[in-house]
């Protein structure tokens, strides 16, 4: 795999474009390499700081000291860094802005997934709408604490999941005919317009390590989700 896009980069961090489809730190089972081990090939000497998942696109951060890990990975732990992200979600949020205030636990029953429940751990998401279509909506997201799974939990929980998640909204794919119903494909069986989870990160902001300045990063939307979105705005306009 080639190198990701690098967003920014000094001696005490290294913040790169995380393309979807490539975890950030090696997989238990698969063949694959992980972001962490394709950045090693530009920087001999990295820390892992924070991950996002698999199938998510967006800003993920290294440090390149054990300093810098220990004052980045701080600042996580005390919720002090700025996150947020675009979503392609189901539907339309009841308000067109607002906040989940909902506990996240790891589910008793199918190890793996989480879900909003009373024995969690705080979980804070704000969200805003940017745009509204017939069946979607482009909400962003920022998320106060760090929880697995987060924001996919959260929207699932008031009424509107990603767009595509496999586990919180049971859909493996967005199709251009679930928009357009006269839609027919070129060929035998239409292929999806993306099948992977609609959540890009966005932006991320810290104090440098060194400086202790505030600084940020930011992530262009991938052409995937632009691509879904320019779908949106034609064919499934309010």
């Amino acid at each position: 795999m080639q190198i990701p896009e690098i967003l920014f980069e000094d001696d005490f961090l290294l913040v790169v474009n995380k393309p979807p489809g490539i975890a950030v730190i090696p997989e238990r089972q698969g063949n694959a390499a992980s972001l962490y081990e394709v950045m090693l090939q530009h920087t001999p000497h990295l820390w892992v700081v924070h991950r996002i998942d698999k199938q998510t696109s967006g800003v993920v951060l290294f440090a390149k000291t054990e300093e810098a890990h220990r004052h980045v990975s701080l600042q996580f732990q005390e919720h002090t860094v700025g996150k947020l992200y675009k979503a392609i979600v189901q539907g339309k949020p009841k308000a067109l802005s607002g906040e989940i205030d909902a506990p996240i636990a790891e589910s008793m029953t199918k190890r793996g997934t989480m879900l909003v429940h009373a024995r969690g751990k705080a979980a804070l998401s704000l969200y805003n709408t940017a745009e509204s279509f017939r069946h979607a909506s482009l909400l962003d997201v920022e998320i106060k604490t760090g929880r697995t799974h987060q924001i996919r939990v959260h929207l699932a929980h008031i009424g509107c999941p990603l767009l595509v998640d496999e586990v919180y909204a049971k859909t493996k794919a967005f199709y251009f005919s679930s928009i357009k119903s006269n839609y027919k494909s070129s060929g035998e069986t239409e292929r999806p317009t993306i099948a992977r989870l609609t959540l890009h990160a966005c932006k991320l902001s810290i104090v440098h390590p060194h400086t202790g300045l505030r600084i940020h990063f930011e992530a262009p939307l991938p052409k995937d989700l632009e691509t879904v979105l320019k779908l949106l705005r034609k064919y499934d306009k309010v």
